[in-house]
């Protein structure tokens, strides 16, 4: 299951910061419609969500009495469903300051690596116990790992529409 993982996890990793790579400066302070965030702001927001799993990941764990993998479907099914709007909690809003697009890609590479070294070294079935998904409750690693996933893949379908706008 790890090298599974780990391959999911590089592969979403390496085609959301080559697309955020692809935005020049200017173009990722752009707000590309109403009611979206900047490609800058996304950025934040994946940052933002990468600090808080890493900060589980790291936490209190306790044995888990259920298949490890038992939460990844729904996640998936809630974060690839793009036809539902959602809406970031309050502490993972991203700003309205200008983005700098260097410092966000080096920001957002060096967590992955972080994330990356979990999944090689950890045992991903063990449940993480500061943090509940409300609807959804405790996960384990690996169902954490699979949230960053999914919720990555969701953001990259977002970041692809605010490019191609831009770039009409």
């Amino acid at each position: 299951m790890t090298k599974e993982t780990l391959r999911d996890f590089e592969n979403t990793n390496v085609e959301l910061l080559q697309l955020f790579s692809s935005f020049n400066q200017e173009q990722i302070n752009v707000v590309p419609f109403e009611g979206s965030w900047t490609a800058g702001q996304l950025a934040e927001h994946l940052l933002k969500s990468d600090v808080l799993i890493l900060k589980t990941l790291n936490e209190p764990i306790k044995q888990t009495e259920r298949q490890p993998n038992e939460k990844v479907k729904v996640i998936k099914e809630m974060f690839l469903d793009f036809n539902t709007k959602m809406k970031s909690p309050d502490f993972n809003t991203p700003s309205n300051k200008v983005h700098d697009k260097d410092k966000l890609l080096i920001s957002l590479s060096e967590k992955n690596e972080e994330i990356t070294q979990i999944i090689k070294t950890k045992n991903l079935s063990e449940t993480c116990e500061n943090f509940a998904v409300p609807d959804l409750g405790e996960f384990t690693k690996l169902e954490w790992i699979y949230f960053d996933i999914y919720h990555k893949q969701r953001h990259t379908h977002q970041l692809k529409n605010i490019f191609q706008r831009l770039s009409n």
